[in-house]
């Protein structure tokens, strides 16, 4: 069983900072990619920034030069650092990752439960 667990969700001020975190545990071999995804209320759900084992990254056009994707692969962690936030990043924000599971050596998708931002004006 592998899970991720997502925390550093919750209410700022336009012009804030947070960081998100996902640690992902379980029977895993290796991580591919991870990724933050969002979904605002009445939204679809978009991708926000990925980041692969080889350190190469992908950000959202409504993101560039405000937030930062980083991983500790040591810890199967990825971060969000989300910096001069403004009110249209409200969503909650879910962490997805691709990954070989090491008992059945499967490539599984796994999605965290998901953790709010809201950014208030």
């Amino acid at each position: 069983q592998v899970q991720l667990v997502e925390s550093g969700g919750g209410l700022v001020q336009a012009g804030g900072s947070l960081r998100l975190s996902c640690a992902a545990s379980g029977s895993i071999f290796s991580i591919n990619v991870m990724g933050w995804y969002r979904q605002a209320p009445g939204k679809q759900r978009e991708s926000v920034a990925a980041i692969t084992s080889g350190d190469s990254t992908n950000y959202a056009d409504s993101v560039k030069g405000r937030f930062t994707i980083s991983r500790d692969n040591a810890k199967n962690t990825v971060y969000l650092q989300m910096n001069t936030l403004k009110p249209e990043d409200t969503a909650v924000y879910y962490c997805n990752a691709g990954l070989l599971e090491a008992t059945a050596y499967t490539y599984l998708e796994v999605w965290g439960q998901g953790t709010l931002v809201t950014v208030s004006s």
